[in-house]
């Protein structure tokens, strides 16, 4: 190790890789370049064929247990409208302090950070009693099939485990230090087609609308509360999505309708149980009348840490680094924890996120730094002397 690795510079080098999923561009090498100078043994982890092929880094610093797992993401979100950008998506340029770039936020910017906490842990320690680990992936922003969930399968085959897992994703709603996220609530989604008969409009006996019975069925799904929430959740929720016919004229009645619709549940429920309630429904209202189809996919349960060590290791660290106590929460989307919490006890813990997925994704340097210190602090209180 030639020194201490400067999060912001590491940062800016990956943000400059346009690693749109599931393209890894270069931004894993990049670390693998650094992790390897620092005395870590990477493996790259390629899974899948062709367009679905996802490259994927295991990096391990030691032997011995317990094992400290850091997990992220390189792949980004596309820039979308690039010309409402004010700085090049992947310029990675810092104006008044702050650095631009598809990924600052969500989240190169926490794998920065975290790499700089390791090296500035290393330079003050050298030897520990224990492993440090990254597990980083190529398709978190994706289906999310040929990144993490292969990774681990890997690891349970190597019969090596994960003690305790911190996920660096932008946890933040506004500044950093408000929220550290202990769960998540699962999603599931469905597809409903219904088929009717085409016609006139003008003939409606000829034909067989198939739009009505879909609004019937969506109607009854959307109007049930499922419920008021628990101690660890929200509410859980179903939205509908899109609504389809592929109608282009004012005269016809179309054969058929697909609706797509979500579910965001929490701790009361589990896949299996909304999928036999939204077939019922289905059936109830349509068996009889129509013909449909109706598919799911189910992107993960609900899951909570319990608040215990981790939690606490982490959110003495946040407090000591900016005053502020940080709320343990269950909002918002998915992430990959919600496939490590299978093998070890996981928190979320990254930057702020409030202009992740949007035009002009930044994040102000001086967070990036503070964010280095806090997980520092983690790993100091983690491993003690």
């Amino acid at each position: 190790m030639t020194g201490p690795v400067d999060a912001i510079e590491l940062t800016r080098e990956l943000i400059r890789c346009p690693s749109v999923t599931p393209a890894e561009e270069g931004a894993l090498d990049v670390l693998e370049r650094v992790l390897g100078g620092m005395g870590f043994t990477c493996t790259r982890l390629p899974f899948g064929e062709g367009t679905d092929r996802v490259d994927n880094l295991y990096a391990r610093l030691g032997t011995g247990s317990p094992n400290f797992c850091f997990a992220g993401h390189i792949d980004v979100v596309p820039v979308g409208e690039a010309a409402g950008w004010s700085k090049p998506p992947f310029g990675a340029e810092i104006a008044d302090g702050v650095l631009y770039g598809r990924g600052a936020a969500d989240m190169k910017g926490g794998i920065g950070a975290f790499v700089g906490a390791v090296s500035r842990f290393l330079a003050e320690r050298g030897e520990f009693d224990g492993s440090i680990s990254l597990l980083i992936t190529g398709d978190e922003e994706g289906p999310a099939v040929n990144g993490t969930v292969r990774v681990l399968e890997w690891l349970k085959e190597k019969g090596e485990p994960l003690d305790v897992c911190l996920v660096g994703e932008p946890t933040n709603p506004e500044r950093l230090g408000e929220m550290i996220k202990i769960g998540r609530r699962g999603s599931i989604s469905a597809r409903l087609t219904v088929h009717g008969v085409q016609g006139h409009v003008a003939y409606p006996d000829r034909a067989k609308n198939p739009i009505p019975y879909l609004i019937k069925v969506l109607d009854k799904l959307a109007s049930h509360r499922l419920d008021e929430g628990t101690d660890a959740f929200q509410p859980s929720n179903l939205e509908i999505v899109t609504i389809d016919v592929g109608n282009t004229a004012t005269n016809v009645i179309p054969a058929t309708a697909t609706a797509l619709l979500n579910i965001r549940f929490n701790d009361i429920h589990t896949s299996k149980t909304l999928k036999a309630w939204v077939e019922w429904e289905c059936e109830d209202l349509l068996r009889t009348d129509v013909d449909y189809e109706l598919a799911f996919q189910v992107s993960g349960e609900a899951f909570v840490t319990p608040p215990g060590p981790l939690s606490d290791l982490v959110s003495k660290a946040v407090k000591g680094a900016t005053g502020i106590e940080p709320e343990l929460s269950t909002s918002g989307g998915t992430s990959d924890a919600r496939f490590i919490k299978d093998m070890c006890p996981v928190v979320e813990f990254g930057l702020a996120g409030r202009t992740m997925h949007k035009v002009d994704e930044s994040v102000p340097v001086a967070d990036i730094e503070t964010l280095t210190a806090i997980y520092k602090s983690v790993l100091d209180g983690y491993f003690p002397r």
